[in-house]
């Protein structure tokens, strides 16, 4: 076929409206309304001192085909000299559509859980294991834990809070590095802690807000594990 015919064959495809094409590798419809870059010397994760460059970070992050499917990044929301620090999973369609963590369904679960201990959601830290969302809301692969991981490290690093709550398996399991359940590992504090960072942080899991939607069951016990966390917090008068 000439490129003449080439041509004529694409606008006709462009006039039924057809946008692309299928490919070995995902379109990359994600795009950086940002025109900051992140400085040369911030070469590794690392480097990185505040939220602000962490974000620009992550946002130039290339190696993570999630981003490619996704609308946004979502880094975290809130106080970033909180005390105190919740992490999820992965974002949902309206975290993904608004850029911000805990928004949708789940995020509406999560201020009541929040007040209910008396706890308002501006005065703490709130972000995710992953800051893309996975397609159709599928949990995200160990891959996919594994390279966003330090992201969320050093989150907790330059946040340095003195308490974290984890909702869910997926930010338990990366966190505290296991792979015990939920039902296996809540009802006990934990602690946080990594080569980069000396300071040791209590963790508390319980289960996430979402899984709550589903499983209206296991409520009970997560306004156990609410009412542990209110405790602490007493206790270390924060």
């Amino acid at each position: 076929m000439s490129d003449i015919s080439n041509s004529s064959y694409i606008k006709f495809l462009i006039k039924s409206g057809i946008t692309s094409f299928l490919q070995n590798e995902p379109n990359n419809f994600y795009s950086i309304n940002s025109k900051k870059t992140v400085s040369p010397i911030l070469n590794k994760v690392n480097d990185i001192t505040n939220i602000n460059d962490l974000e620009l970070y992550i946002k130039n992050y290339t190696n993570c085909n999630l981003k490619k499917q996704a609308k946004n990044t979502v880094i975290g929301a809130g106080n970033t000299k909180a005390n105190i620090m919740l992490i999820g999973e992965a974002p949902g369609a309206e975290e993904d559509k608004i850029g911000e963590p805990f928004v949708g369904a789940a995020g509406q679960l999560l201020n009541k859980m929040l007040a209910a201990i008396k706890i308002e959601r501006n005065s703490i830290y709130i972000t995710n294991i992953i800051p893309w969302r996975p397609p159709n809301n599928r949990p995200p692969s160990s891959d996919e834990i594994l390279q966003c991981l330090p992201f969320v490290q050093r989150h907790i690093e330059i946040i340095s809070p003195k308490l974290i709550l984890l909702l869910g398996s997926t930010a338990a399991k990366a966190i505290l590095t296991t792979t015990f359940s939920v039902s296996k590992l809540r009802g006990r504090w934990h602690e946080y802690k990594s080569i980069n960072f000396t300071k040791r942080i209590k963790c508390l899991v319980t289960y996430h807000p979402a899984f709550l939607l589903r499983s209206p069951n296991y409520k009970k016990q997560s306004w156990e594990d609410l009412k542990t966390f209110q405790k602490k917090i007493f206790d270390e008068n924060l």
